[in-house]
């Protein structure tokens, strides 16, 4: 069977959508006709979206805060945790949590990243990032 041809039959037949939508039968789908809400997706799937996400937010660090790639590995990593929960537009708003990044004042960031909505919101999340932060040690 020729695969290719075979998908370009099923995209004909069900479209090719990048974003959810209720399909007529009334389930949430996406792609090319995945019935999400019943079939949901593989760990496969799940981790190969989380790939191309990391690379998406490691990309808009580079483009708005070049000299991010300067920090240790420890507090990349953090900052890439943060725009992966936040969102890069909102993230940029931590104005005096990423000046004291850039000037290398940890426990200032730190501060700066409890105090604020987005550790009300996370918790435990927030406290174990900015305490990394200062540390420059994450264990998982």
């Amino acid at each position: 069977m020729d695969v290719d041809k075979l998908k370009d039959q099923l995209i004909l037949h069900e479209g090719l959508e990048l974003k959810s939508y209720q399909c007529s039968a009334g389930f949430i789908t996406l792609g090319v006709g995945r019935n999400v809400e019943e079939l949901g997706i593989t760990e496969d799937e799940a981790r190969y979206l989380l790939d191309n996400d990391i690379l998406r937010v490691t990309k808009e660090l580079d483009n708005n805060l070049p000299w991010w790639r300067d920090m240790s590995e420890v507090r990349q990593r953090i900052f890439v945790d943060m725009v992966f929960n936040l969102g890069i537009s909102r993230f940029l708003n931590f104005k005096n949590m990423i000046a004291a990044a850039e000037e290398q004042n940890w426990e200032e960031c730190a501060a700066q990243m409890l105090d604020s909505r987005w550790a009300d919101q996370v918790g435990q999340r927030a406290t174990r990032l900015a305490t990394a932060m200062v540390e420059d040690s994450l264990e998982i």
